[in-house]
């Protein structure tokens, strides 16, 4: 996800503890839902499966594919019914590593971490060649390197330095922190950009940074270059990686390129600088997949059985797809393995809801929420024009795992203070457990908002950060070996009970306002 905290304000402190009082809990139900989500749990297990062995699972990819369809057999054997992949229409080019490595040979040999960008080829077999340093500032400082790169390695200059870091990288909520989001106040709209920023400084400058880019892109392929090297964010031999190429099947050929260490990166660049010959030699294998441009959510359910209630549907979900440095653990393999546990959880313990219980696992949410906003547009309404289909109004709830492994704090309301004082009650028994925070405001980039654009209900709970942010989003480190076991069997087993108790409520989930046509805004 685009990890991008938005929070507004939190829950009025004048919440009606009348409503809070009535809200239903069932205790005993609860209780049956701990003792197999915490002592039985299978979670552990479905995150390998969908990490160790699928590998990474880029949007398209055959990884995302081998991922999807073990989870459609894990559903069916668990005793889901419409378990399927389910298409939301044209994506575009899968894409995926099949070799990668890259090494200093000259001024002496050093295997260097770096990553190829997404979406871009390979080298066409091995390559050994010198490090050439571009420097252009405008297009026609270009004009200088015409018909001396081709097979080159080259390098751009940065002004870029590493420096120590003095903090840990991972933490969690402190109590203050959550007392003190517990106490503010909701705040009004996020600010918009000025009618008039398209003709600000800011984005004139955007817009020349944007084009001269692709200018030297243009330029590299258009002289044959034989690998581009760009410094990666991130330290300590973590990279964070990204695309260097469109997915869309129109998209032009560009230059294979490497997203490199800082650390390696540097090096190279100050060795380069300094007047010595570098040396570098790589092969590079990547695969373009275009035999079927469709891309696919998953989607399974346990059916209603409640003869008024049963055409009713409480949902809940998770990206599956990831990036493709590493097998995307925590982002978001770990929401997926929840959310999916969080169904056996219920199937174990012999439940039979009012309401149908439907869990997607969502594809191509990295390039921007695509599998939930097609889910969305193909069976709920158009955010654009708010024209609704029916079973919009079908819908109670939507509940969404997307910030990493840690536990859940407590949720995001995204504004529906009515839902509230029932969530403060259905956290209530799980207090023990470190939940019990609900906030009226949002944290934005992932699939809730897909629901919460055309009037659903969509919540996404509040997890303790650990090192998500500072070290395995989207990054080489988000393995297996970073997720926190404790943690995703306390959010399966709270999950597995706002569902039950979003199944069994007598009414759905309370709608805030109805939002406007985005085509309006």
């Amino acid at each position: 996800m685009k990890r991008k905290l938005l929070i507004s304000g939190l829950l009025l402190t004048g919440l009606a503890s009348g409503a809070f009082a009535q809200e239903k809990v069932d205790a005993a139900m609860v209780q049956k839902i701990r003792e197999e989500g915490l002592q039985r749990s299978k979670v552990m297990e479905t995150a390998f499966y969908l990490t160790d062995v699928s590998g990474p699972r880029l949007a398209a990819s055959p990884g995302l594919k081998r991922a999807q369809n073990w989870a459609v057999s894990q559903f069916t054997k668990w005793g889901l019914v419409n378990a399927k992949r389910e298409p939301w229409g044209k994506f575009g080019k899968g894409w995926e590593v099949q070799k990668n490595y890259a090494a200093i040979t000259v001024p002496y040999y050093h295997a260097i971490i770096a990553i190829p960008k997404a979406w871009t080829p390979g080298t066409n077999g091995p390559i050994k060649s010198e490090v050439v340093l571009v420097k252009a500032d405008t297009i026609t400082d270009l004009d200088k390197y015409k018909g001396k790169l081709q097979g080159k390695v080259v390098i751009f200059d940065v002004a870029t330095t590493l420096k120590p870091g003095f903090t840990a990288d991972a933490e969690r909520y402190a109590d203050s922190t959550l007392t003190k989001m517990a106490e503010a106040k909701p705040q009004g709209p996020r600010q918009q950009r000025p009618a008039n920023f398209a003709n600000s400084p800011q984005f004139a400058a955007m817009r020349r940074a944007r084009a001269m880019r692709t200018a030297i892109n243009e330029f590299l392929k258009s002289e044959n270059v034989g690998l581009i090297l760009s410094m990666a964010r991130g330290t300590d031999g973590t990279v964070f990686t990204t695309n260097g190429a469109s997915y869309a099947d129109t998209a032009k050929a560009v230059a294979p390129e490497l997203e490199t260490s800082g650390e390696d990166y540097l090096r190279i660049l100050r060795l380069v600088k300094g007047g010595q010959k570098v040396e570098l030699e790589a092969d590079i294998k990547t695969q373009f997949f275009t035999e079927d441009m469709q891309e696919y959510n998953v989607i399974a359910e346990i059916p209603g059985t409640d003869k008024k209630l049963k055409d009713q549907v409480v949902m809940l979900g998770g990206h599956l797809d990831s990036w493709h440095a590493a097998t995307g653990a925590t982002d978001n393999a770990a929401g997926s393995a929840v959310m999916m546990e969080a169904m056996r959880i219920l199937k174990a313990v012999g439940f039979k809801p009012k309401r149908t219980i439907r869990v997607a696992l969502w594809s191509a949410e990295e390039q921007g929420l695509h599998g939930s906003r097609n889910y969305v547009l193909n069976h709920l309404g158009d955010p654009k024009t708010m024209e609704l289909k029916p079973d919009q109004k079908k819908i109670s709830a939507y509940y969404n795992l997307d910030n990493g492994t840690g536990k859940i704090r407590g949720i995001y309301l995204q504004g529906d203070s009515a839902a509230g004082p029932i969530f403060q009650a259905w956290l209530d028994p799980f207090k023990d457990l470190g939940a019990g925070t609900v906030t009226v405001g949002n944290t934005g980039g992932t699939d809730h908002l897909a629901f919460d654009a055309v009037g659903i209900p969509g919540f996404q709970f509040i997890q303790d950060a650990l090192d998500y942010g500072t070290r395995t989003h989207h990054t080489n480190q988000d393995t297996y070996d970073r997720l926190v076991e404790d943690d995703l069997k306390q959010a399966a087993t709270i999950v597995a009970s706002f569902v039950y108790h979003t199944a069994q409520r007598a009414e759905m989930i309370p709608r805030k306002e109805q939002p406007k046509p985005q085509g309006t805004n």
